[in-house]
């Protein structure tokens, strides 16, 4: 008997153990996953700063408006000046009969005669008296100072825009066609040459209109005068 009941309290004393040494384990085990710290999650995005803006090309010319190679702002020529980061500054301005444009601060620059290039260089040049660091855009809005005219036997003589490529014969066509007493084999062109003096060409209407020396159809220049006797 006494053997049997040793052997009874040494296999409940066994069992105790077991389940002590296994509560222990458990215990650390949660115990360490509570001390793990905590990793943030890492995504591949970083935040960058936005890039700074361009300033914007120092000439150009307003939608529809084709600039020719070799333009010189005249008289009537309507002009935006844009002054990037000076807002205030900034303006649209037709040329005056005398030359002159007028912009905020800078006051009177002279703009006829020069390129649309060398008025933005002139302005930058004035303007450091009052802005540091100018960046100036000049955009031509409307071309009014590039004329032709044509005067005599045509239906609706007069001046006008020269905004592209014009040879005589659309000319011609622009003002409405020659009229019913027009010498169309003596019509002539007058231009003033690099001097300042008149030059005289001479163009034969019915000659271009059958195909025969094409090359009298000259294409006009800014100033040209078609007679139409």
């Amino acid at each position: 008997m006494i053997a049997r009941f040793r052997s009874k309290n040494i296999a409940r004393s066994l069992v105790a153990g077991f389940v002590a040494a296994a509560t222990v384990a458990t215990c650390a085990a949660q115990s360490g996953q509570a001390q793990q710290p905590q990793q943030r999650p890492t995504t591949g995005a970083t935040k960058t700063s936005a890039p700074p803006a361009v300033p914007p090309a120092a000439v150009v010319a307003a939608p529809g408006v084709t600039l020719p190679p070799e333009y010189i702002i005249g008289a009537d020529d309507v002009l935006s000046i844009v002054f990037w980061r000076d807002k205030e500054l900034s303006t649209e301005v037709a040329v005056r009969p005398d030359g002159n444009i007028s912009i905020p601060l800078i006051n009177d620059v002279r703009a006829a005669g020069l390129t649309p290039a060398q008025l933005k260089d002139k302005i930058v040049d004035e303007s450091k008296k009052y802005v540091e660091d100018p960046n100036v855009t000049v955009v031509v809005k409307s071309i009014n100072s590039r004329k032709v005219f044509i005067t005599g036997e045509v239906k609706k003589p007069g001046p006008y825009p020269l905004s592209g490529a014009t040879t005589i014969l659309q000319l011609i066509s622009i003002a409405g066609g020659l009229g019913d007493y027009a010498k169309s084999e003596k019509i002539t062109i007058v231009r003033m040459d690099s001097n300042g003096k008149p030059v005289s060409y001479r163009f034969n209407y019915k000659e271009v209109l059958d195909q025969k020396k094409l090359a009298q159809n000259i294409e006009l220049k800014p100033g040209d005068t078609v007679i139409v006797p």
